[in-house]
């Protein structure tokens, strides 16, 4: 195990190139089993749930091989093989094997997935969207089997906005009789980048981006090539980084469109926010002023940002209410703020920041991706060095984090962790 160290107080200045979309990534790859020839995915995060699906795939029969972002798969020898534990229960996004192994074999047996702990974050929508496409759905020693004699097109509402939800649907959608109709459907761009990949490969869908989509299921999807859509989290996880230590910082291959929440409220607080076509330039800002926000579904605030968000408010001059309505126990990052001398308290589902305060490098552990991508911010902020653990979330959703923070002048390095230090982060 490692540990990432961060000696604070450094300004950060140049360009950062961002990856392509980790919460794209995780629904493109499974979607390839629904196709009967190679389908190839570029731009591709070199990140670990991307190695992790393709180990997945690889335990299905598939053939792939990932090289310098570009997934090659080729799913013509797959099988219907149960994933009941083992690598899919480290992956919060292995439900959307569900859909496509459904969409193509019309079963599964799928573990209960795990991946960040941010509460419960249950799947009854996707059950509840199967079930109506004719899948009789049950859970067995903690794993979902899945069976159905034929998908039939159907019209589903679903009673929250889900991503997820939204996804797999799609994903079993495709390949069934006749149309289907999902009804409050979430919008993220995501879906979009979904939605592109089934349309190349054959799928019929309309509607992907608004709250109705349309499907008309097809008897076969075949092989194409999709480039990936980057990664509007990292790109806004840099951009608040820049808010928050930088000295005029270029965020290059993004899509602004896709980040519009966010650059209205960095400009709320005072920073310079300067959008072009494929980029965003965020200048230095000397004082920042304290805003509220809360997380919504897109294209509201993003909740993967409130974390990382957070860390930026303890700059800020006065007070500012963090209310996340997505996930009320995406706070765990708050207590090691606090380790670092943050003035941070929790009320039910918001969180008050007092500002401005000198944070002080700390030892601190990451709960889960984004917390982590909060602690790096604030180690950056912060007098002395951070030490942060639990970096096996971390590596979830940044690519390359070191080597892009090195290159804007930070001073970041690993470790590896002694015997005695693994002990007492299992114990703690």
């Amino acid at each position: 195990m490692e540990k990432l160290k961060i000696a604070g107080g450094y300004p950060l200045k140049g360009s950062v190139k961002i990856s392509g979309a980790k919460n794209s990534a995780v629904a493109l790859i499974p979607a390839t089993i629904l196709a009967d020839s190679p389908v190839t995915i570029d731009g591709l995060p070199d990140i670990s749930d991307v190695h992790m699906l393709q180990d997945l795939l690889e335990e299905i029969g598939g053939t792939v091989s990932f090289e310098e972002g570009t997934m090659e798969v080729d799913p013509s020898k797959m099988i219907s093989m149960p994933l009941p534990s083992g690598k899919v229960k480290k992956l919060r996004a292995s439900y959307y094997l569900m859909g496509a192994m459904l969409g193509r074999f019309k079963k599964a047996v799928i573990g209960l997935p795990g991946g960040c702990h941010l509460g419960p974050r249950p799947i009854d929508q996707h059950i509840k969207g199967f079930e109506a496409l004719g899948a009789e759905v049950t859970n067995e020693q903690g794993a979902i089997y899945l069976r159905a004699d034929e998908l039939r097109g159907a019209r589903i509402y679903l009673d929250v906005v889900s991503v997820g939800a939204t996804i797999n649907i799609m994903l079993a959608a495709v390949r069934a009789t006749g149309k289907t109709i999902i009804e409050n459907a979430a919008k993220e761009p995501e879906i979009i980048d979904v939605a592109t990949l089934l349309t190349n490969m054959g799928a019929k869908i309309k509607g992907a981006g608004t709250d109705v989509i349309r499907i008309e299921g097809v008897d076969a999807l075949h092989g194409c090539r999709h480039t990936i859509i980057p990664d509007r989290i990292e790109a806004g996880t840099y951009m608040i980084m820049a808010a928050a230590v930088g000295e005029g910082i270029l965020i290059d291959n993004v899509i602004p469109l896709h980040l519009e929440s966010l650059i209205a409220k960095l400009r709320e607080m005072g920073v310079p926010v300067e959008p072009g076509d494929d980029q965003i330039f965020i200048g230095k800002s000397d004082a920042l002023k304290t805003v509220d926000i809360k997380t919504l579904v897109y294209p509201g605030f993003p909740t993967d940002l409130q974390q990382p968000f957070t860390s930026l408010l303890t700059r800020a001059e006065g007070s500012g209410v963090v209310t996340d309505t997505i996930y009320s126990a995406r706070f765990k990052h708050i207590d090691e703020l606090r380790r670092m001398n943050a003035n941070i308290k929790v009320e039910g589902r918001s969180a008050i920041v007092a500002g401005p305060v000198q944070l002080q490098g700390a030892k601190v552990k990451a709960s889960d991706l984004r917390a982590g991508a909060a602690l790096v911010i604030a180690g950056l902020m912060a007098e002395g060095v951070t030490e942060i653990t639990g970096l096996e979330h971390i590596d979830r959703g940044y690519s390359d984090l070191e080597q892009k923070l090195f290159g804007l002048g930070a001073t970041i390095w690993r470790e590896k962790m002694t015997t005695e230090e693994i002990e007492q982060l299992e114990n703690s």
